[in-house]
């Protein structure tokens, strides 16, 4: 694909990782965006979305519910954004014969794994918000939209409030943290994303389930400690466990995904996250 010449529609172009999506777009010479909010375009509104889609090639889904814990008491809204909103893009998508991504997330599998999550691995949601992604999928992926879903997980990025942020914040105000040891993943920067997505754009990848994360994996607390240290606020970091945060949705105690499906078709993935966070630091905490 090349992207100077394709004409693309972003949906919640204004979220901390549409801002990466936008601007590694740009670089890679695109020129003809439209840039969408929810303000701009109703993605409930099938006659609003149908034309607003009629002379795109590609669609880039960032519109998402994301409010984790809200979506335990409004499942029917978190539903609407995140399962009927993609549902109706992508089958826009496919009638106009446009490529589509599709954002999704780690929160469809249980998080009870004890190996990377493979892309083909059973869904299998453990909170409202999980459930409504996990439908978004089935939707898109039955749409014949030629779809490529992205799954992603623990983002960071300048454009929006991120981890990295508030340990940062909260680390200075109390001169202490206490972060949760029991819970694994892999920290990504939303840059780092956007690159990964116009990899699969340009070599046409097929469509499918990709999972777009950093390699390796850590703790909260492992991720933790590398952020302070990049802030240089010492060793202000101590162990804990979720049964100290007790909150409205389960949080996954295992968000390590796997990579084979880009790697089977030579593309590259994303580097380690500590690696990443090192060249991430200084950007991502910039006025902080």
């Amino acid at each position: 694909m090349n992207l100077s010449q394709t004409r693309i529609l972003i949906t919640g172009a204004y979220g901390m990782l549409a801002s990466d999506v936008i601007a590694a777009l740009r670089e890679g010479g695109a020129t003809d965006m439209v840039l969408t909010d929810r303000d701009d375009l109703d993605i409930l509104d099938a006659d609003a979305v149908t034309l607003a889609v009629a002379d795109r090639d590609v669609i880039i889904n960032c519109a998402a519910f994301t409010a984790v814990d809200a979506a335990e008491e409004q499942e029917d809204l978190a539903y609407a954004v995140n399962a009927t909103g993609p549902g109706i893009l992508a089958r826009a998508a496919a009638a106009a014969g446009a490529r589509m991504v599709h954002i999704s997330t780690d929160y469809v599998f249980a998080g009870d794994a004890g190996a990377p999550y493979p892309e083909d691995a059973p869904m299998d949601p453990a909170s409202a918000y999980g459930r409504t992604k996990a439908a978004g999928e089935v939707e898109v992926r039955e749409s014949g939209a030629d779809a490529l879903i992205l799954r992603t997980a623990w983002l960071y990025g300048r454009g929006g409030p991120c981890f990295p942020k508030t340990m940062v914040k909260v680390g200075r105000e109390r001169g202490a943290l206490a972060v949760v040891d029991d819970q694994m993943g892999q920290p990504t920067w939303t840059r780092d994303v956007a690159a990964f997505m116009l990899r699969l754009l340009e070599g046409d990848a097929p469509a499918g389930t990709y999972h777009a994360t950093s390699a390796g994996q850590c703790s909260w607390y492992d991720f933790a400690k590398e952020i302070v240290a990049s802030a240089g606020l010492g060793d202000i970091v101590s162990r804990t466990d979720s049964s100290a945060y007790q909150r409205p949705a389960p949080r996954p105690a295992w968000s390590v995904l796997g990579h084979a499906a880009n790697e089977a078709l030579g593309i590259e993935g994303i580097g380690d996250w500590r690696e990443r966070w090192a060249v991430a630091a200084d950007e991502v905490l910039d006025g902080v």
